[in-house]
Parts: C-alpha cells; structure tokens; sequence
C-alpha cells in the first residue's frame, strides 16, 4: 500500500496513474496532519509527500513519522515538490529523513523504478522482523538474525576465496549497573542512539546486528585484519558524537572492541558464526586498559 500526501489533485492524479496499473493500492491524504493520521493508522509500505501542503510541511511530516517507532528509517518516504527545486531543496528533503526527492515534471519510469525497489526493501525488513531476526530497538539484526546472515556471508566469501573479518564493539562506561532501573533505561537510549549511528557508517555489504545489552557484531566480507582495526577506528570516532544527558551518572563513553580477521575465509577453521563468538571472547576477556583486542586462541 502507498500513502500519498497532495492537495494539488492533478499531482496526486498524476502519481496513481503510474501506480494503480502495477497493482499497488493507494490512498490519499490531502494535508500534512491526515498524512500522519493515515500513515499510523494504515502502516504504509511507501510514503509519498508533496513538500508544500496547507499545514505541513513534507520535511516537517517525514522527521515527525521518522521520530515515531512505528515507522522509524525502515519505512520508505519519498518527498516531491512541484514548484521550483535544487540541490538545497533535495539536501533539505534528505536530511529530513528522505529516501528521495523528486520534481515536477515527474519522469515516470524513474519513479516507479524507485518505489519498486523501495517496497520490496520494506516488505523484505517486515519479513526479517516477523521471523524475528530484528532488534526492534535499533532496527539491526538482533542475534539471530545476524548468524544467519555471518552464515550466508561466508558461504560467498569461502567461495570467493575472500578475506573475513567479524568485529564486536561496545560503547561503555564504568558505573553501569545493569540491576538498576535506571541505568538499563539508559543502556536503552545509548544502545538506541549508537545503532542509528552504525546504520548510518556500516557498508552496504557488512551485517550489523546487536548481540547483547551494550554490544554490536559486524561482520565484513572482503575485510582483512588491518581492515577490520580500521573499521573500529571509524566507529570509534562515532562515540564521541553521541548525545549523551551531562546529567546522566556514566560519564563519556568508550569503544571497545574485539576481533577475529581470516585472509581466505576458504581455508578457515572455523565459521563465520564461530568467528563472532571469538571476537564476543576477544572484547569480553581482553585487558581493559586497551581499547582493541583481537581473538587469540588459548595454547595447550
């Protein structure tokens, strides 16, 4: 189902004869507050937004619905414009939280290209959601989901002969106790906070997952042992741009990480999911006064 938000009646006219003949069904909303309305009421797969309504504005709509958990960044919203447009129009519509932006006259076959691809990456997340391999406070892989997908990571990389690198992180800071009500509510909002941030860093082909209350595997095709320290170094720089309550009793935070990299997952000796748990074994056990540590195996 597609929502379009557009009191002009010739635009919205317009976009349902692109889409009704592909068999999506559509409905209308025809102000800023009855697009909100509908959305929530209706869970839409894709959201299609002219930036100029009577009470809202498109970008005011999409960072109200991208604020509401129910929609989060999963769910694709497209805002369109028919006056005059440019770069800081798009650059607005995208910060807002945008998947994209289009202006009049409307290239049809680019547009239903689009919508094609951004419905089939919703219904694909309402899967993994359902089979619950989502974590729904960050939107990531929850566990599950990730070992399934290190499993299927590896099977390519093995037969690509690819490097492999499984990496776990955790922004932490001393004082958390986890018995106190408080302190997991805010282990809530750091955990919350920091996924949207690996969501946002994290390359297309690596899957990113919460694996515990405070701790994020990703596991990275392709990526080598000096590969995977950088990748912790990008991620480190992540933490510092946190927003964190200065009333909050847990001071600044700190990454930190373990690791467990192979150069040709091919001849590996273990799987990618084995890979994880040594890289969970290399962050928990490592010395604390040091911020990476990579997995190495005990000697007999």
């Amino acid at each position: 189902m597609i929502l379009i938000a557009n009191d002009q009646e010739w635009a919205a006219r317009a976009l349902e004869s692109i889409l009704a003949p592909e068999g999506y069904p559509v409905i209308r909303a025809y102000t800023g507050r009855q697009a909100l309305e509908l959305a929530r009421l209706k869970s839409p797969d894709v959201v299609i937004l002219d930036s100029q309504m009577p009470d809202l504005h498109g970008n005011e709509v999409c960072r109200t619905l991208r604020a509401d958990p129910q929609f989060g960044v999963t769910t694709p919203i497209i805002i369109t414009t028919a006056g005059p447009s440019g770069r800081t129009d798009r650059l607005a519509a995208l910060r807002a939280g945008a998947w994209e932006f289009f202006g009049h006259p409307l290239d049809g076959e680019a547009v239903l290209l689009k919508i094609k691809t951004y419905a089939a990456s919703k219904l694909t997340v309402d899967r993994l959601r359902n089979e619950g391999m989502l974590d729904e406070l960050t939107g990531l892989y929850n566990a599950n989901g990730l070992h399934r997908r290190a499993r299927e990571i590896g099977s390519e990389a093995g037969r690509q002969h690819q490097a492999l690198a499984c990496v776990v992180v955790s922004p932490e800071a001393a004082g958390i106790d986890f018995e106190v009500a408080k302190a997991v509510e805010l282990i809530q909002s750091v955990a919350a906070k920091f996924g949207a941030l690996l969501r946002q860093a994290g390359r297309a082909a690596d899957a990113i997952g919460r694996v515990g209350p405070l701790e994020f595997g990703v596991v990275a095709p392709a990526t080598s042992t000096e590969g995977a320290v950088k990748l912790v170094e990008r991620f480190n720089h992540l933490v510092d741009t946190l927003p964190i309550d200065p009333d909050a009793p847990i001071g600044r935070l700190v990454l930190r990480a373990g690791y467990c990299s192979v150069a040709n997952f091919a001849e590996s000796e273990v799987d990618a999911v084995q890979m994880l748990h040594r890289a969970t074994t290399a962050l928990r056990d490592g010395d604390r006064t040091e911020r990476i540590h990579a997995f190495a195996p005990v000697a007999n």
